[in-house]
Order: structure tokens, then sequence, then C-alpha cells
């Protein structure tokens, strides 16, 4: 406990040193609820050049409730870290844009019950991973059924679900690909052939990127994905 205390309170000397200024300059906003947390500390994140950088954070002292800020000049995916003096992480990747975000979780299943509401991009992003959650737990059944076949040395079922394995991997790609091309006016769609489909058949990443609108070509993923593709075609 005095442990923690001591962490607690450095971390709010430098929180009180930089949070008058970040309140200037925000666009967006996240608030939050963890049922159960007492204490810790919470985080907005995003992606750095090399390392995670961080945008805002709060000490939770007794209160579920939290609000965050920072100052966004496109769409982009933001992580909620959550900090507990544990060996583990506890992170919520998100899509944001400016405005109001709402996300409310719970401290015993930080991740996996979290509850997003906001911007546009978190939308498609929810109703992507509602469908992949679908998959993966597909995946998992041919795993276990896998399993139960190799110990019982049955080497005809371990085909056949080598190959359901095989075309369920095709038909998660198959997904994602057209869900990016059905949505080439959002950012969603160079994010997901970024993140998702990197290995995929280079010519479905560059159907991704050359049905992209303009404005999203200049996005910040929109210019990574043409880097990807870039860097892919000098090696090749």
């Amino acid at each position: 406990m005095i442990k923690f205390s001591k962490s607690l309170s450095l971390i709010i000397l430098i929180l009180i040193s930089v949070s008058c200024e970040k309140e200037k300059d925000a666009n967006f906003t996240l608030k939050g609820a963890i049922k159960g947390l007492k204490k810790g500390v919470v985080y907005l994140q995003k992606d750095g050049d090399s390392s995670i950088v961080d945008l805002d954070s709060m000490v939770i002292n007794g209160q579920p409730d939290f609000t965050l800020k920072t100052n966004l000049e496109e769409p982009i995916l933001l992580y909620l870290k959550l900090f507990k003096n544990d060996d583990e992480e506890h992170y919520i990747p998100f899509f944001a844009d400016k405005g109001v975000t709402e996300i409310k979780t719970t401290l015993k299943n930080f991740s996996f019950d979290a509850d997003i509401k906001g911007s546009a991009q978190q939308e498609l992003l929810n109703e992507y991973t509602k469908v992949m959650s679908k998959f993966n737990n597909q995946n998992l059944d041919i795993i276990e059924a896998s399993f139960l076949a190799q110990k019982a040395n049955d080497s005809i079922a371990v085909d056949s679900l080598n190959k359901a394995s095989e075309t369920l991997v095709k038909r998660k790609y198959s997904y994602t690909i057209q869900f990016a091309l059905n949505h080439k006016d959002n950012i969603i769609a160079p994010y997901l052939a970024l993140y998702e489909m990197p290995s995929a058949n280079p010519i479905y990443i560059d159907s991704v990127y050359n049905g992209l609108n303009e404005d999203i070509k200049q996005s910040f993923y929109g210019e990574k994905l043409k880097a990807f593709i870039e860097s892919r075609n000098v090696e090749n």
C-alpha cells in the first residue's frame, strides 16, 4: 500500500503540471466509468513513432468516473490504459474523433466488458469486431475439435479440421476486404488494410487503397497504407 501511495503521489504532481495546458487545446473528450475500481490511474494514449505517447491522465481515488481530454487533427485510434499497480497491462483501443466518446467497463473484465459509444469510425469498428468475434469463436471450436481428434489419432478428422481452419481464415480475410471496400469513404478502410490484413494478397491491399476517396488517401492511415504499399514494392 505504501509503494502504491508513493507512485500515486508522484503521478499526481506530474498531472497537475500539465493539466491546464491540455485543457486549452482540447477538442476531444473521453468520458468513462470503470465499475469496481477504487484506486488507480487512467491514461489516454496514442501510438508514437517508436513508443506509446501519453495524451492525458487522471487519478482514480474512490470515484469510478473519469474525464480525459486531448486535441485531435483527424480521426485516429487511441487507447484507454488503466494502471493499478499490478504486473498486467490493461488497454482498450478505440477510434476517436472530435467531440465526445464514452467508455463504460468493469475492473474485472476491463478490455472485454468495454461499451464504447462515440465516433462514426468507432461505430463501424464495433460492427466489424462483432463479426470478427464470431469468426474467432468458430476458430476456437475448430482448435478444440482438432485437439480431441489428434488425441484420438483420428487423422481423417484432423485433415478435415485443418481444411476448415484454412477456409475460415479465407472467410475472415474476405470479410475484412469487402468491409474495407464498402467503406472507402471512411478512415476505417485503410486502418483495416494496415492492421487486419497486411499479409493478404497484395492485389487486395492495392484494391482497398486505390478505391479510397481522395481525402481518405491523404489521411493519417491513408498515408501509412501508401507507405506500406511502396515499401512492399521496393522489397519485391
